[in-house]
């Protein structure tokens, strides 16, 4: 995937509640999907969610990211509509 696949990743992830069902969504394992967002993560040079075995939580620079991150990807859909 490119950087657009990883943002998707990272908003299926948060929209979804986990990897498990993000990479459902995505037709991914959930392998997958956690280095998409551990590469984006890599990439931005900040961490954008706290990991725990049982839940996961944004930070807050991961909530200024997923909101815009959501809008992108809306415009993307419009405009390729």
């Amino acid at each position: 995937m490119d950087a657009t696949g990883d943002m998707r990743a990272f908003v299926q992830v948060v929209e979804q509640g986990s990897f498990a069902a993000a990479a459902q969504s995505l037709a991914l394992s959930p392998s997958a999907v956690s280095k998409l967002v551990s590469r984006l993560e890599d990439r931005l040079g900040i961490q954008l969610l706290h990991r725990t075995t049982r839940r996961l939580s944004l930070t807050s620079e991961g909530e200024l990211y997923f909101s815009r991150a959501r809008q992108i990807l809306a415009d993307i859909e419009d405009v390729e509509a």
